[in-house]
Parts: structure tokens; C-alpha cells; sequence
């Protein structure tokens, strides 16, 4: 069956609205029609090649829709059911799912390098991020579809399939903020958002956000920031400015930059906790010295998904969206605006009525 999807046919070149010939699902494999989809930073690191992925390939890693069948094993969903994508499902037999450490997981990008559907001319197209959630309907494994709980409207809920579980896991599962704390947070995209709701939530007594945009103040205000910083040289000698000459408790670097995660270390406290959470290139070399690793007693961290299980947070991160504690709207930070990804993508998806979401 022929859907439109937006596919990136080179490393390097832009994405192109195209039909594709999606193959009915198989064993185990869930077919869904997307009601909203998340344009990540990410996705431009895939297709600018900073993060490698077989091409050529339907991008998109955030996703919710409907489910419209299921293939033979299939129990968890139904047609009719509301779900999110989950773009790195765990295998639950590896070492680190074993160790519990399920964002981790050896082989939960393995789809990545099979046939997820051809061009009409016969090219055979892989499936970005596993769940190529850049079109208007998607085929993908079981494992990848999370049944959305109750009261979280599906067109926002793409969100919670990457910016948010990232930014939410940043400071409850890597960083684990307590109530009183301190937190500064640098990128103001969807993900650091979400970070600033995360922190909110958690009960932080000061949210120092930082951005190279003054125009993304209003926004990370209403998330929960107290305090607004534009990045410069002197943006760490600020942060200790606003906390008593001590650094804050915690940082959450969400840019993937060499400046930004060297200020965000520069930032915290001693004894303090940086987690960075941005994907940056390889050409991003940041340096220590062995002095200062000894004599501020700092915690370094990566933070890959937020070090989150989708399947378990999914459900917490609903139950704050129904509070009132999370505004998925807030997220969305500019209309399509992203290198590579065409308005065309936005205007595909609302003639379906979905609609792609920025959290850039």
C-alpha cells in the first residue's frame, strides 16, 4: 500500500516527500497511522551524518498514532488502539538489559539495517530510527509500540517517545535531583524543555537556564526556569553569581557541544553532578585537566535516553501530564524551521490530521 513519507535518500542531501509501497505487518510487527510526529535534533544528526544510519531511509524517532493492524503474536495492542513509538526497544537478553540498564541495550537499533518499505521505483529504504515515524503511516516491530495511557491527547503525545523521557530521565534516573537543589540546564530545544519541567517536578529550589536565544526565555520561564542566562564566556562565573559563589548542584548539558559541556562542568559545585545529554561529533573533544577532576570531586555522566525504561516511565510521565505538572505544548518551540527538514513534511502530515512537532 502506497503512503507518503518523507525520505532521506543521502548522508548530506534533503529530505524528500515521496510515495513509498509499506508492506502489510508480518509476525510480530504493528502497523500505525501517525497522528503527530516530533522533529528532533537528532534528526538532523542523522541525516548530516553526525550520527550513521543505513540510507536510504525514512528518518523520525518520535511518534504516536493509532494502530490500524497487527501481524500474527501480536497480544499488547489492537486496530483502534492509541499508542506511542518507541524508537529503542530493549531486548531484554544482553548484558546491560540484564544488569537492568535497558537503555543500553546491544541490540535496540538492530532494525535499523533491514527493509522497512520501497520507493515506488523499487529502492528499498531502511527504517531510520527503527519506527520511521516521518510519514504518514509506519510499520514496525511489537516491541516498539507502547499502548498511551489514558488522558494525553495523541497529538501531543509523540513528545513522550524521546524529548521528554530524555529531559524527565536526565534529572530523575541520571542526575536524580532532590527536592531543594539547584539545577542549571543548557539548551532551551525540546529537550531541555522537558528538562526544566523534569526539575520543576522535582522539587529544585533554583532552575538556571541557559541559551544562546533571547527569544526562548518566555518558554523556559513557563516550564519552570526561575532564572534566564544568554551562553557566553561568562556564563558559568553568572551561575556561581546566583548561588552563593558555589556552582549549582547539578547541570544537564542538552547541546552535544565541547563549550557547552565544559560550562556546564564549570557551573556545578564541588561535589556536584554534570550529566550530559546532547549527542555531539566526534570532532568535539572536551578536556580536563587531572588537577581539577581531583580537587572538585565533580560527577561527570552520560545520559543516553534519559537512561529511562519507556515501558515503565510512560505511564509516570501520563500521570504528570495529568496533573497539570507537565505541559507537552510547552515543548514545542518553533514550527519547521530545521535544516533539511521541509515545511512540505508539516503540511504532509496535517492533510491526514496529524501534525509534526518541533522540539529542535
Amino acid at each position: 500500500m502506497a503512503v507518503r513519507a518523507a525520505v532521506l535518500p543521502a548522508i548530506g542531501s534533503p529530505l524528500e516527500i515521496t510515495e513509498i509501497e509499506l508492506p502489510e505487518p508480518g509476525p510480530g510487527q504493528v502497523r500505525v497511522r501517525l497522528a503527530a510526529a516530533g522533529v528532533c535534533h537528532s534528526d538532523l544528526s542523522l541525516s548530516n551524518g553526525t550520527m550513521r544510519v543505513p540510507v536510504p531511509a525514512v528518518l523520525g524517532h518520535e511518534g504516536a498514532g493509532t494502530v490500524l493492524a497487527v501481524g500474527e503474536g501480536v497480544t499488547h495492542v489492537a486496530p483502534g488502539d492509541a499508542v506511542v513509538l518507541n524508537w529503542a526497544p530493549s531486548c531484554g537478553e544482553c548484558h546491560t538489559c540484564a544488569l537492568g540498564e535497558v537503555w543500553l541495550c546491544a541490540n535496540a537499533l538492530n532494525g535499523i539495517a533491514g527493509v522497512h518499505a520501497r520507493t515506488v521505483d523499487g529502492t528499498e529504504l531502511h527504517p531510520g530510527l527503527n519506527v520511521a515515524a516521518f510519514a504518514e503511516e509506519t510499520v514496525v516491530a511489537a516491541s516498539c509500540v507502547l499502548p498511551l495511557p489514558d488522558g494525553v491527547p495523541l497529538t501531543d503525545a509523540a513528545l513522550l517517545g524521546c524529548a521528554v523521557l530524555t529531559g524527565y530521565g536526565a534529572v530523575h534516573h541520571s542526575a536524580k535531583v532532590q527536592p531543594g537543589e539547584t539545577v542549571a540546564v543548557f539548551g532551551v530545544g525540546g529537550v531541555g524543555l522537558a528538562t526544566l519541567q523534569a526539575a520543576r517536578i522535582a522539587g529544585a529550589a533554583r532552575i538556571i537556564a541557559v541559551d544562546v536565544t533571547p527569544q526562548k526565555e518566555e518558554l523556559a520561564r513557563r516550564a519552570g526556569a526561575t532564572d534566564y542566562l544568554l551562553a557566553s564566556e561568562n556564563t558559568s562565573r553568572e551561575i556561581r553569581a546566583l548561588t552563593d559563589r558555589q556552582g549549582v548542584d547539578v547541570s544537564v548539558e542538552c547541546v552535544g557541544r565541547a563549550a557547552t559541556i565544559r560550562a556546564a562542568w564549570d557551573s556545578t559545585r564541588r561535589g556536584g553532578r554534570t550529566t550530559v545529554v546532547g549527542i555531539g561529533g566526534k570532532d568535539q573533544q572536551v578536556t580536563f585537566n587531572a588537577l581539577e577532576i581531583f580537587h572538585w570531586g565533580r560527577t561527570l555522566t552520560g545520559c543516553v535516553y534519559g537512561n529511562s525504561d519507556p515501558a515503565k516511565d510512560l505511564p509516570v510521565l501520563a500521570g504528570h501530564v495529568r496533573a497539570g505538572r507537565l505541559d507537552l505544548t510547552a515543548l514545542v518551540t518553533e514550527r519547521i524551521a530545521l535544516d533539511g527538514i521541509p515545511a512540505a513534511f508539516e503540511t504532509m502530515l496535517a492533510g491526514k490530521g496529524g501534525r509534526a512537532l518541533v522540539v529542535f
